[in-house]
């Protein structure tokens, strides 16, 4: 199983102004092409219940899982409402026969997901904005080191790419 985070940040590191704003309010064409590209490839997304709100509709061709506290207030048809450990919501999708799962937010979910060690990849779109103050990647401290895999430009010369690979810690040796 492949777990991607996909995330647009400004260039001062915010994912929104708010938790109620939409990246489709501010990202750039070029990413919203890069995330639509990469989650409909991976085609299985999950995001929080915040997150979801932003968007308000199923993701077209693709699979949504609402990551929260509550899934029973998720009553959109075509999405599915879980609030599962996410080490246990990866393994169920993964004998449910899932390869590839996209985590698309918001900061306390990329947060969860990354402290339960099953975030394998993180892609950041570098938006040229700043907000000043907003919503950060994670939502508290977290502690985890990156590989970079690439870094390139979108098509519209002004979104930067970053692709990074989690570095997995090893269990000492007995």
């Amino acid at each position: 199983m492949n777990v991607l985070a996909l995330a647009a940040i400004t260039i001062d590191g915010f994912i929104a102004k708010d938790e109620h704003q939409s990246p489709l309010k501010w990202s750039t064409k070029a990413d919203l092409k890069f995330y639509i590209s990469k989650s409909t490839e991976a085609y299985v997304v999950i995001m929080g219940r915040r997150t979801f709100d932003t968007f308000k509709t199923p993701l077209q061709g693709r699979r949504l899982i609402v990551w929260t506290h509550n899934p029973e207030e998720v009553t959109t048809d075509g999405v599915e409402a879980t609030s599962e450990e996410p080490a246990e919501l990866i393994k169920r999708l993964e004998n449910e026969g899932v390869t590839t799962v996209a985590v698309s937010g918001g900061s306390a979910v990329y947060r969860h997901f990354l402290e339960a060690g099953v975030i394998d990849e993180l892609y950041l779109s570098v938006i040229p904005k700043a907000f000043g103050t907003g919503v950060s990647l994670f939502d508290a401290a977290v502690e985890q080191e990156f590989t970079l895999v690439e870094s390139k430009v979108l098509e519209d010369d002004q979104t930067v790419l970053l692709h990074y690979k989690t570095v997995k810690l090893q269990a000492p040796q007995a």
